[in-house]
């Protein structure tokens, strides 16, 4: 009997009718990962990004120099430019209005060749199209032709034809006005974040010099908010900017130049803008922009920049004697620490490794921003030899520290082994099982650790108490840190190692959890855990891994009801009480009990409210900007007073009028 192919139930449920055909429109709004990264809050800012990046190309052109980004109520949000305005006519292979095409067409805009836009950050004709397939409702407003013309979207969808409406006055210009209200039926978060766009648009403004930028919130009554940015030093004074918490070395090394690729190539040229300059931390800063579009994850002129640097220095040093024959090199390592440094590139044919534009991917650009910075920074250091004298001690400082720490990890190696898996802490109250599914407490205390450790589900849940506030490691180096108690048992539970050693694959847990007293001190234990993470775990915060525990600060007994009263945004604790207890009839007859640390709670109580997965809330760490973020671990853990005094004065009275 010959073989038969039974086909079973899975299988006759594929036919031609499981096959589907989505509208571009329609593939945007089912795949939003695919256009702007997701549906999180980083994805509903990325949506003001890809509409402001069209303006920024217009002023790449010369034909834009003011950018208005204004927030209103009801979740709409409106970007304005003085460009050239979108053309409206008839496209004449469409058959279309040309506005209609760019907004509802992907793959149609006015970038994939070069007599329109020289340099532009929009490549494929998706952004703009992709934010009004993701938006409710979008109307965009052309100044041009002497009219102002204007067309309504629903998701991405024409709901009227592109309408004359008036026209324009004389000191109007041309411009264009992209007004619309996310579609949050597919976005999951509905709130613009003011501090947010500030600080993206802070950077533009720098990467794009003599473009100023207007961001406007009239969602604050009576009188709207308002920040303006321009300036004209570029990446010298995005550089100073960065620094200016901090001691530095010395005035930045800034070049901007444009390095000529022959006609066997294509014939084009490729802008090279670099600014860095050293500082008296061991904190590195790097950011890295093409095209004025951030690229967060580097690529090949973020590496033609590190390699650079070294280089330079490796050939000063020995020119100079300061490492001798028997010395080794600098390595990259050295010449980073303390070093704050951008590059920007403008490329007509930029390749990027996603729509989101994370990595530049031209290998080309690695040889060019070499180049510039080569001979940017040997011609500074040959023009100011005390400040290379200082740039090389800084290295030479780095270099000890890395063979110091090294000492310390191989001896740590060599013994019962803390930053290896196999070898845990004794403090740790492990959990039965591994992986995404399970979770690690990090507790202050052991009063609050065994609590922790009785209420616990120790199937998943590990519990790791610390002893006091941990050890500063934004100023320690990390022979230091390796050894310290408090610092290794941390190693040691996570499993992924610290520094040149970490490998995030081996991390054991898929939550790591701080969990900490709502106090004043519970506050400062984690803050110097969470400087911890950043500066040497930072991966474990850009994979989503990192949260912090929201334990309740009251508890509220009415007969058998009981009511736990959690810290809110922007309220006070006063104020907090006062309106839970408005709820009772009689509130002089309850029982209110203030928890001033986790272990004034038993485990039941501990378990209800912060860890039982169906009730609790956590916090997830994020890093919506890592140089901002970077600015204020510096400024509020480094060694410098003057910002941080002048940050607490700041924020005193806001805090007092909150009763926190």
């Amino acid at each position: 009997m010959d073989d038969q192919i039974v086909p079973n139930a899975a299988a006759a449920a594929y036919d031609e009718s499981s096959i589907q055909g989505l509208s571009p429109m329609e593939h945007v709004r089912t795949r939003p990962g695919m256009y702007v990264g997701g549906k999180d809050a980083r994805a509903l800012h990325h949506l003001v990004y890809e509409v402001v990046d069209n303006s920024i190309d217009e002023a790449l052109a010369g034909r834009c120099d003011q950018i208005t980004v204004t927030l209103y109520d009801d979740n709409w949000v409106s970007v304005a430019d003085n460009g050239a305005g979108i053309p409206v006519g008839k496209h004449p292979k469409m058959g279309i209005s040309t506005l209609t095409a760019v907004m509802t067409q992907i793959g149609t805009g006015g970038k994939f060749e070069r007599s329109a836009y020289k340099v532009s950050g929009g490549l494929h004709g998706v952004g703009v199209s992709a934010v009004n397939a993701l938006s409710d409702e979008l109307i965009s407003e052309i100044y041009r032709d002497g009219h102002l013309w204007r067309q309504k979207y629903r998701r991405g969808v024409p709901v009227t034809d592109v309408e004359r409406v008036r026209p324009l006055e004389a000191w109007e210009g041309t411009g264009t006005v992209q007004t619309f209200r996310p579609d949050f039926t597919v976005m999951d978060v509905n709130e613009f974040k003011f501090e947010t766009l500030r600080d993206r648009f802070r950077e533009m403004a720098f990467v794009t010099r003599k473009v100023t930028i207007v961001l406007r919130d009239e969602r604050v009554k009576p009188i709207a908010r308002e920040i303006t940015f321009y300036f004209e030093g570029g990446l010298g004074s995005f550089v100073s900017y960065m620094n200016r918490n901090r001691d530095v070395l010395h005035q930045p090394v800034h070049a901007n130049r444009e390095v000529e690729f022959p006609s066997e190539h294509g014939g084009y040229a490729v802008g090279v803008e670099v600014a860095l300059q050293y500082n008296d931390t061991s904190n590195v800063v790097e950011l890295a922009f093409a095209n004025t579009i951030g690229t967060p994850d580097g690529g090949s002129h973020l590496t033609g920049m590190r390699s650079a640097i070294t280089s330079v220095i490796n050939r000063y040093a020995r020119k100079m004697d300061f490492l001798k024959e028997k010395d080794q090199n600098f390595s990259g390592t050295d010449t980073l620490e303390g070093l704050t440094a951008i590059v920007s590139v403008k490329h007509p044919d930029p390749s990027f490794e996603s729509q989101t534009k994370v990595k530049l991917l031209n290998p080309e650009v690695q040889g060019a921003v070499s180049q510039v910075v080569s001979e940017a920074l040997q011609e500074f250091l040959e023009n100011n030899p005390r400040e290379a004298r200082r740039i090389i001690d800084k290295c030479m400082t780095s270099k000890r520290a890395r063979e110091a720490a090294k000492k310390a990890r191989d001896l740590v190696r060599s013994g019962p082994s803390l930053l290896e898996s196999s070898t845990l802490p004794g403090k740790l109250a492990d959990c039965s099982k591994h992986g995404a599914d399970a979770e690690v407490y990090i507790v202050e205390g052991d009063s609050a650790g065994g609590t922790a450790k009785q209420g616990r589900d120790r199937h998943f849940q590990a519990i790791l108490p610390l002893r006091g506030k941990i050890l500063n490691t934004e100023r320690a180096r990390l022979d230091k840190m390796l050894d310290n108690n408090e610092v290794k048992s941390l190693i040691a539970a996570l499993g992924t190692g610290i520094s040149e050693d970490f490998q995030i694959e081996r991390l054991r847990y898929g939550r790591v959890i701080i969990m900490t007293d709502a106090d004043v001190d519970g506050s400062h234990i984690r803050t110097l855990l969470l400087t911890f993470f950043f500066r040497h775990m930072r991966p474990l915060i850009e994979r989503g891994n990192l949260y912090i525990a929201q334990p309740p600060i009251y508890r509220i007994k009415n007969n058998k009801d009981i009511t736990y009263l959690y810290n809110e945004a922007g309220v006070g604790e006063a104020e907090l009480l006062a309106r839970a207890l408005s709820k009772y009839k009689h509130p002089d007859r309850l029982q209110v009990q203030r928890y001033k640390g986790l272990g004034e709670m038993n485990a039941e109580q501990l378990w209800e409210t912060t860890m039982n997965p169906e009730a609790r809330t956590l916090l997830q760490v994020t890093i919506e900007d890592a140089a901002d973020a970077d600015n204020v671990f510096d400024m509020l853990m480094g060694s410098a007073v003057p910002p941080r005094r002048r940050f607490i004065q700041t924020h005193a009275k806001r805090v007092r009028n909150l009763d926190i």
